[in-house]
């Protein structure tokens, strides 16, 4: 049974969705287009991705250029996030036009515009996120008392720890207290406090799962994956916000076409799609990751255009159970169509927005 919940945005980020900030992102649902119908191509695409192997599709697009090829006259801007409430705040201020970000973000944003800022228009990565913890933690009850990381309050890996903690009889509430102690921090941050002893684990993506395990000699309590049917979730898919589809339709299916020729280099070059991945990561951070770190993050993720639609009905489903998530009408939160247009053309199976 999957463990991914939704909060709702800190203060900041719920002054952000104010209606006169959702007017910005484009009015009413119906303002979506097909990529095949009007409007011109945007002078610049402003494109967000974190520095996360969970983010690898970006990173190597990035990297290899293929997002700057397929968008031809149009100038491509990037920005990085550490974690996807920022990124939603970003998008929703007019400062990034899409973004790669996890599915809680997706939905709180959703849910906050009450349907009109984004869409999802394709998958990305599935797996690759969990909770690692010191020696002598062997099961929920051993965390009571505890100190445990995530990446940032209301981010997609923060929710299923809490989600996670609830469904095992602990509470966790939102200022640090409760039977465990969440302590939201970037991910440099939780890397650093776990080395020196100071949080007892941390529920991370890649490539911090891995970093955890091999650089600070964690343990993994539990890998995401096995909480979930076919050990298959969203853990990164690609959104836009709904005015930037509506005017530029074209540019939409042209940056579509440079996330799948970045998804077709992974899966047809493994060993050059991880050293672009890292170059991209080293460009970003100043240091790229050891081999060891990123052979074992690709190892735990599957690279799809799939968005695994079915996962994030689930954990809206769990984010109202659990008190977190008012009821939400998720109806038209996908636009798969451009992104079918260009798998029929090339032969490939086409994907659902399906909630089962």
């Amino acid at each position: 049974m999957g463990s991914r919940t939704i909060r709702a945005l800190t203060v900041a980020a719920t002054a952000l969705l104010s209606a006169s900030l959702l007017a910005a992102c484009g009015g009413d649902d119906n303002g979506a287009a097909s990529a095949t119908g009007g409007g011109s191509d945007a002078a610049t695409l402003r494109l967000g991705y974190f520095p996360n192997i969970t983010h690898a599709p970006a990173l190597i697009g990035v990297n290899k250029g293929f997002f700057q090829t397929a968008l031809g006259s149009t100038k491509l801007d990037t920005k990085t996030f550490n974690a996807g409430p920022a990124a939603i705040e970003a998008l929703f201020s007019g400062a990034i036009d899409a973004t790669y970000i996890g599915p809680n973000p997706a939905i709180n944003g959703w849910a906050q515009s009450k349907g009109t800022g984004l869409k999802i228009i394709a998958g990305s990565t599935s797996g690759g996120a969990g909770l690692v913890v010191k020696e002598g933690i062997n099961s929920p009850a051993d965390l009571k008392g505890k100190k445990i990381a995530t990446p940032q309050l209301g981010n997609t890996q923060d929710v299923a720890l809490r989600a996670w903690l609830k469904e095992n009889g602990l509470n966790a509430d939102q200022q640090g207290g409760g039977d465990v102690s969440v302590l939201p921090q970037d991910n440099a941050t939780a890397l650093q406090a776990f080395a020196q002893g100071a949080i007892d684990g941390a529920w991370v993506p890649e490539p911090n799962y891995s970093r955890l395990l091999l650089e600070s000699k964690g343990k993994v309590l539990v890998d995401e994956k096995t909480l979930w049917p076919n050990q298959l979730f969203v853990t990164t898919h690609l959104i836009v916000t709904q005015k930037f589809l509506k005017e530029h339709p074209a540019t939409v299916k042209k940056l579509l076409q440079g996330h799948l020729e970045s998804l077709d280099y992974i899966e047809k070059n493994k060993a050059d799609a991880q050293k672009a991945a890292n170059a991209q990561l080293e460009a970003l951070s100043g240091k790229p990751l050891k081999d060891n770190v990123l052979e074992a993050s690709f190892k735990n993720l599957t690279f799809t255009a799939d968005p695994v639609a079915a996962s994030l009905f689930t954990s809206a489903k769990h984010a109202k159970e659990v008190g977190l998530l008012k009821p939400v009408d998720l109806n038209g939160i996908y636009d798969l169509g451009p992104l079918n247009e260009l798998l029929k053309a090339a032969g490939k199976p086409e994907v659902s927005d399906a909630a089962a």
